[in-house]
């Protein structure tokens, strides 16, 4: 991989028993960029994010990720979260553990400052039972940005908020990419693809336009 690329699908297809989901998949993703997933429902948009990710393996060509780069995963939301005895600060901060040290005072002050900035800082000690499904959105895409990745892959993370709470992710995944790190979005909304520089339309079990938005929405 080139020394911007953080992270590339070489050649990957993958299939569900029998059942073709991605075919020939060629994507790199560069620091400082940010790339839009597009698709109907079942085209492969989430599949083809665990394997970016590392959570499923692809049946066939690989995924290449830089040494030592730092990746946050946002999937689609579950209900099992609510399973979870978590208040909405504990379920951010996790996003601060690692396997050498607990948040100290600093992640803590960090955590918080994410929070604000999402509007739940108001929900730090609510359940996560408790909530609506955009304060719960927000508390996960909190948990994922509280990372400070090198990479981001996040799946529909917009599609229960309203437009004021889309803004504030918008503008803190922009605030990621101008620091050097690399996103990774799936999304149905046009208006946020176009926020993308590349967009990657997902079609048939292959990738059937690359078509770059900085300017010129013209397929190649």
């Amino acid at each position: 991989m080139l020394s911007s690329v953080l992270l590339a699908a070489e050649h990957v297809a993958f299939r569900y028993a029998d059942v073709p989901v991605l075919h020939d998949v060629n994507l790199s993703v560069e620091s400082g960029s940010l790339v839009a997933l597009t698709g109907a429902n079942g085209s492969g948009k989430s599949t083809l994010l665990h394997l970016l990710a590392g959570v499923t393996q692809p049946t066939r060509g690989r995924i290449v990720r830089r040494p030592d780069t730092r990746l946050a995963l946002l999937p689609q939301r579950t209900s099992d979260i609510d399973a979870l005895p978590l208040t909405v600060a504990e379920c951010v901060q996790i996003g601060r553990f690692t396997l050498l040290r607990r948040p100290n005072r600093d992640d803590r002050a960090y955590v918080a400052k994410i929070m604000h900035r999402l509007d739940i800082a108001h929900l730090a000690r609510q359940r996560l039972r408790e909530l609506s499904g955009g304060q719960r959105q927000r508390t996960l895409i909190a948990q994922a940005l509280v990372q400070d990745a090198d990479i981001y892959v996040l799946d529909e993370p917009t599609a229960a908020l309203d437009t004021q709470s889309r803004q504030r992710v918008h503008e803190l995944v922009a605030e990621r990419v101008a620091t050097g790190a690399a996103v990774v979005i799936a999304s149905h909304d046009p208006a946020e693809a176009a926020l993308a520089e590349r967009v990657i339309h997902l079609e048939s079990a292959r990738p059937s336009s690359d078509t770059l938005l900085s300017g010129n929405t013209d397929e190649r």
